[in-house]
């Protein structure tokens, strides 16, 4: 993507442990556990999952006390910043930013009152954790659903700013926020709404986005027009799915948009009639193979010689496949022709080597 078309709105920026949001540095990928948290082994297990796939920064639940004081004991097992993310029990709150989390998730006025606000507030200012503003279509305010009628963009801006300034009010300002619907549209403007009435950073993403499938669509397209309005300081990409298959569709988004380099870009052709190989059974052990490998590197599985030899030469390394076989290129030269049975072995190796070497014109 050129630049120019995504170029980010100026916020002031925000620090996760070591991890920066806003203020000019790059998007950051988040994701949230599925796990109960007290369940250490089980969340850690999933923290680990989604450090391997690139998450930046983990989200965790914390309905009860034993969610709370688990965060402790997982801090000392992973390494990426975790965010408590706490309702209604300010209590909770306090115990997690006690037991170590980098940051919070909260809706303020579901603490029910300044005072029990204000203790969080204070604690969080102390030990310099930022909060996050989150706002969610779903659970809109039923003062504004009744004078708006429905759920809008204006609505949502309006329970934003309105929980902003509860903190304002209590001289906190280590802020980020969020506007989350299902509606690509509903999301997408009230972003565009809210920009122009603060500065905070902005954590994006389509909420209860759906499957795998149509939930990445639904994702690409509306995390698509946010960052090209340069609306998004931070993603998550929501899914019924593994929290690691969000971080891949994350980073796949920004790849596509020209943001990052980080790990594998294979592309493949969809098959037809011509195609004399299993191609489906080939692509996916390629992907899963591949999947650890950060190293930017385009790897190109073509299912015919009508457009596959031009695909494999314009990768990294490629395959383009004919009657049960197929030939490798390697930047763009052929490199060996190989049975269908050893093509991915082959292919899969040399992809390594590559890696190993540090040098794709190994």
């Amino acid at each position: 993507m050129n630049p120019e078309l995504c170029s980010r709105r100026k916020t002031r920026a925000v620090r996760l442990g070591q991890v920066v949001i806003g203020g000019g540095a790059p998007i950051v990928v988040q994701s949230m556990t599925k796990t109960r948290t007290a369940e250490v082994q089980l969340t850690i297990r999933q923290i680990k999952r989604l450090e391997k796939a690139g998450c930046q920064v983990v989200r965790v639940a914390v309905p009860e006390g034993a969610d709370a004081l688990a965060i402790g004991e997982i801090k000392k097992r992973t390494s990426i910043p975790i965010i408590a993310d706490v309702h209604f029990d300010p209590e909770l709150a306090i115990i997690a930013l006690e037991s170590g989390a980098d940051g919070l998730r909260i809706n303020p006025g579901t603490f029910g009152s300044k005072k029990r606000l204000k203790g969080v507030v204070n604690l969080a200012k102390e030990k310099r954790i930022p909060i996050r503003v989150g706002v969610n279509a779903g659970s809109l305010e039923k003062d504004l659903l009744q004078r708006y009628g429905q759920v809008t963009p204006e609505a949502m801006v309006e329970s934003a700013l309105s929980q902003v300034k509860q903190l304002e009010d209590l001289g906190f300002y280590d802020l980020k926020i969020s506007l989350k619907a299902s509606d690509v549209w509903m999301t997408v403007e009230a972003y565009r709404l809210l920009a122009k009435k603060v500065d905070y950073p902005f954590h994006a993403g389509i909420t209860e986005a759906g499957p795998l499938l149509r939930g990445s669509i639904r994702s690409a397209l509306g995390l698509g027009f946010l960052i090209k309005e340069g609306l998004a300081d931070t993603i998550r990409v929501s899914l019924t799915a593994p929290p690691e298959k969000e971080v891949l569709v994350a980073w796949e988004i920004l790849r596509n948009l020209g943001l990052s380099h980080q790990g594998l870009n294979l592309i493949s052709c969809p098959g037809c009639g011509r195609t004399q190989v299993d191609l489906r059974r080939i692509v996916a052990r390629v992907e899963r193979e591949l999947a650890g490998i950060k190293v930017d590197l385009t790897v190109a599985v073509m299912g015919c010689p009508v457009n596959g030899p031009g695909e494999a030469k314009g990768a990294d390394i490629g395959v383009a496949c004919g009657r049960e076989s197929g030939v490798i290129f390697k930047q763009g030269r052929v490199f060996k022709k190989v049975s269908e049975s050893e093509l991915v072995e082959t292919l899969v190796q040399e992809v390594k080597r590559m890696v190993d070497t540090g040098n794709k014109r190994a």
